[in-house]
């Protein structure tokens, strides 16, 4: 059962004023709320270990994925702006 100097906590952890008079309103309400979630309690699950998938790191091997260079022609034909090789964006940093 929840008391008023819980509810006086969970207020001050929340950063919400309570008055005392409204104390008694809200203690019945996070005991109902507390009543309603320790429902949880009863339900019978099913072990989670025997489901969970087992935990790995997925790595690649160091090394070149592909040859240097291979996409550069298609990507800089795609780009709407460019100089030579190079693709020319919007300024998004200004140095003033």
């Amino acid at each position: 059962m929840a008391t008023k100097e819980d509810v006086r906590k969970l207020a001050a952890l929340a950063r919400i004023a309570i008055a005392d008079a409204e104390l008694d309103a809200f203690t019945k309400d996070f005991d109902s709320i507390l009543t309603y979630v320790g429902q949880l309690d009863a339900l019978e699950l099913p072990h989670a270990g025997a489901t969970r998938p087992a935990v790995r790191n997925v790595m690649r091997e160091d090394g070149t994925p592909h040859e240097t260079g291979k996409y550069t022609e298609r990507l800089v034909a795609q780009f709407p702006q460019k100089d030579g090789d190079y693709l020319e964006v919007k300024q998004i940093i200004a140095h003033d």
